[in-house]
């Protein structure tokens, strides 16, 4: 059963309002066509009137806008302008550690975020190496072949997986897995080692090795470390321990941060 509007002593209560609010904005992720007040009341299980309330303060301020003329409603603007201010912070806090494990391995260390299904590269210390690999902050990569992008796939379940990237895939090299059965056996061992590997799948001539965490908002990201094959197969265990030991050490400074 719909619950009702609270009294107007409780509706007041800061903390509840926030935590409906919170709720609200939480129901229109991954909406960018929008709601409609209805459906958030239905999602959010509270009364329409309440919504209503609600999402007029949220747009007086910019974290909702209107996306139709019929009344439904999209996050706004200034979720944005927050979200690229954690962002930012985020990418400032990883940079030194970055920098200490590019200099631990000599290698080029990349930061990416997860943009649904491709990644976007945000941050990347280039390694000391003569022959190295480079790519350019903002570039777009693939999940399925990159080891920063299994990583995150690791993390989620089976058919989620099969519903964002589908069951057959683009071969981009002699190595690359094309078909789901291929890439979940794949996934299965990332999952129990915590370490994803690209081994020439992505790009001839370039493996990498990838790890994913989460910031304070707990959106995925991913560390990967790109080396030239040559170099690269007689050093990926290495790589991933100095990799796991990263993320472990990043992310105890995300719960100091959020503490």
């Amino acid at each position: 059963m719909k619950r009702t509007d609270a009294p107007p002593h409780v509706e007041r209560g800061p903390v509840q309002v926030i935590t409906r609010a919170a709720s609200i904005l939480r129901a229109l992720e991954d909406q960018p066509a929008g709601l409609s007040l209805g459906q958030i009341a239905q999602r959010v299980d509270l009364a329409r009137s309440t919504v209503q309330r609600i999402v007029a303060a949220l747009e007086a301020e910019k974290l909702l806008i209107a996306a139709s003329p019929t009344g439904r409603v999209r996050l706004g603007p200034t979720l944005l302008r927050l979200a690229s201010s954690v962002q930012s912070d985020f990418v400032s806090l990883c940079r030194p550690y970055l920098v200490k494990l590019s200099g631990e391995l000599r290698e080029t260390v990349d930061l990416a975020a997860v943009k649904r299904d491709y990644l976007i590269f945000l941050d990347q210390v280039i390694g000391s190496q003569r022959l190295r690999t480079v790519s350019s902050v903002g570039e777009t990569f693939p999940l399925y072949c990159t080891a920063n992008g299994k990583a995150y796939l690791a993390q989620l379940g089976n058919e989620a997986v099969e519903q964002l990237i589908g069951r057959t895939y683009p071969a981009r090299t002699p190595t690359t897995l094309t078909t789901f059965d291929s890439l979940l056996q794949d996934l299965r061992r990332v999952r129990r080692t915590g370490v994803a590997f690209d081994r020439e799948e992505h790009t001839a001539g370039v493996c990498a090795a990838g790890v994913v965490l989460r910031d304070t908002l707990g959106n995925y990201l991913a560390i990967s470390v790109p080396v030239p094959a040559q170099r690269f197969y007689d050093r990926q265990n290495m790589i991933a321990e100095h990799l796991l030991a990263t993320k472990r050490i990043l992310e105890d400074q995300l719960e100091v941060a959020a503490a």
